[in-house]
């Protein structure tokens, strides 16, 4: 494994515990569990989505990204 990733999942279990870090982990892979079984479903109702489609979407998304960016104080400025 990494060492930047092992030394933040120290840093984490530290603060959380071990029961907390095997807590979060259990129930990210429920939700991703969650997620594709969602992804499939829509999938079969509509067809996968085409490589422009998901490129559109991964545009609109960096598009909201720098909105969100631009409206974000900067640091040290006042609100």
């Amino acid at each position: 494994m990494p060492e930047e990733p092992l030394e933040q999942g120290k840093g984490y279990a530290e603060v959380r515990g071990v029961a907390g870090c095997v807590e979060t982990a259990a129930a990210h892979r429920d939700a991703v569990g969650r997620l594709h079984e969602l992804a499939e479903r829509l999938e079969e109702e509509h067809g996968a989505v085409t490589d422009d489609e998901q490129r559109a979407a991964l545009d609109r998304i960096a598009a909201i990204d720098g909105r969100h960016d631009e409206q974000r104080p900067r640091s040290g400025e006042v609100v």
